[in-house]
């Protein structure tokens, strides 16, 4: 993978700061995926952020703590699950066990122990002179009412003792293998989009049980009428499946437990709900918030307001930056970004300034996804920490890459930066590896 830190200039960061030591009534997190990026030589040389028009974001720049944030350990992979673990404090060398096991969660999948869970993406191949090719990760994101017909047909077709399908959101489902093994080399097919992917798929050829699922996949898909009207109109068909992602269950405390507090996760992807179940909070449902481009800003920001008079805690996640950087168009990155920071981060500021409460409210992404490579790459990410309690003054500053890095302020080890924000470090919780989710 790409590492974002080669592409910027070198300099000295000091290491991690104590815990706020104030305490405050109200936390809130605000996560736009992927919004990180390198330079773009047609806009300028400049990044996404620095190119999108973000009056929110850059005026907490200045009123807040501004640094960077290591979200991706050297050893781990640069995908949403490890970022979005640290920022809720969870070290990714401990509890990462991969995105499969979280996506259960959200979906209220019991697993048990010796159960592996993949991500199961409805992808388009291309099956040429015996190679094939990763055409489109997301089979053109197929809509959510395609996915099912498709999804719900082979789950009927694939269950038996071994196997279960689940059907999830557009091209995003989970497949259970019960008693699978570890350790299977597989890789995200957001990784290899336009590219030869032979090698991976061999992968799934030398697990016969596993391969049988993905043949019959392909059998079902091939002539199916769903795909048959996809491209008549055009699209890409959803002609196979590809599991990546696999875990067994973590064993991981929860935010209650560790640090007294209640909370909620506004999200649409199953990831980040699930490791929001995980964590402990609440995942409630959000009319028109899809994961993708047009999902509903403004909806999720009022869900955040109305979650946080209730709870101690409220995180919001935004996929469409991370969307558009994997599609590598930059001007609907640059569009994502300013929707973000317009009806997310200026309607919870604005929302937050309004109540009858003191507050901290961060700003941040969780990992790079540069429109040049279409891909996660590695390198610390921007940050910004709002204390209704204690206003910084940072003249002139702009929430972007270069100017986060100007700031001198670095967590290195990214799952530290959330207890810093509570104020406070996680209490001890003896664990229960028997304990279900």
């Amino acid at each position: 993978m790409t590492d974002a830190a080669t592409n910027k200039e070198k300099q000295v960061l000091q290491e991690d700061s104590e815990p706020i030591s104030h305490p405050v009534d109200k936390y809130v997190i605000l996560i736009g995926d992927g919004m990180a990026d390198f330079p773009v030589k047609d806009i300028d040389n400049k990044t996404a952020l620095q190119a999108a028009r973000t009056p929110f974001m850059d005026l907490l720049s200045r009123l807040g703590e501004f640094g960077l944030v290591k979200t991706i350990p050297d050893e781990l992979p640069p995908g949403s699950d490890v970022a979005n673990m640290s920022l809720l404090g969870y070290d990714p060398h401990k509890y990462y066990t991969g995105r499969g096991p979280l996506e259960a969660a959200a979906m209220g999948i019991s697993m048990n122990p010796e159960d592996v869970a993949f991500r199961c993406n409805l992808v388009t191949l291309g099956f040429r002179d015996g190679r094939v090719f990763m055409e489109d990760y997301s089979a053109g994101h197929i809509s959510t009412e395609e996915a099912l017909v498709l999804v719900k047909e082979l789950a009927e077709i694939v269950k038996n003792r071994s196997f279960e399908l689940f059907p999830g959101i557009s091209y995003r489902h989970l497949l259970l293998w019960r008693g699978g093994p570890e350790g299977l080399a597989t890789v995200p097919p957001h990784d290899y989009t336009g590219h030869d992917v032979t090698e991976a798929w061999r992968v799934y050829e030398e697990e016969p049980l596993l391969y049988e699922v993905l043949k019959k996949a392909i059998n079902l898909f091939h002539r199916h009428p769903i795909n048959q009207k996809r491209m008549e109109q055009g699209k890409r068909p959803a002609n196979a499946i590809w599991p990546w992602g696999q875990g067994r269950k973590p064993v991981m405390a929860t935010i209650p437990e560790q640090y007294d507090l209640e909370g909620a996760v506004i999200a649409a992807v199953d990831l980040i709900k699930g490791l929001g179940t995980w964590a402990g909070l609440a995942t409630p449902k959000v009319e028109g918030a899809t994961g993708f481009l047009d999902t509903d800003y403004h909806a999720k920001a009022q869900a955040a307001l109305e979650a946080i008079e209730k709870n101690d805690i409220v995180v919001v996640h935004v996929e469409a930056p991370d969307e558009a950087g994997h599609m590598g168009d930059i001007q609907e990155k640059i569009k994502a970004i300013e929707r973000f920071d317009k009806e997310v981060v200026g309607t919870v500021f604005d929302g937050m300034k309004n109540m009858d409460c003191s507050f901290r409210l961060m700003v941040v992404t969780d990992h790079y996804t540069p429109v040049s490579i279409r891909t996660h790459a590695r390198g610390p990410v921007p940050f910004v920490i709002y204390d209704s309690l204690d206003v910084k003054d940072n003249p002139g500053a702009f929430f972007d890459e270069e100017w986060a890095e100007k700031s001198g302020l670095l967590f290195d080890h990214g799952h530290k930066l959330f207890p810093h924000f509570i104020g406070a470090e996680p209490r001890y919780v003896e664990l229960d590896p028997k304990k279900k989710k």
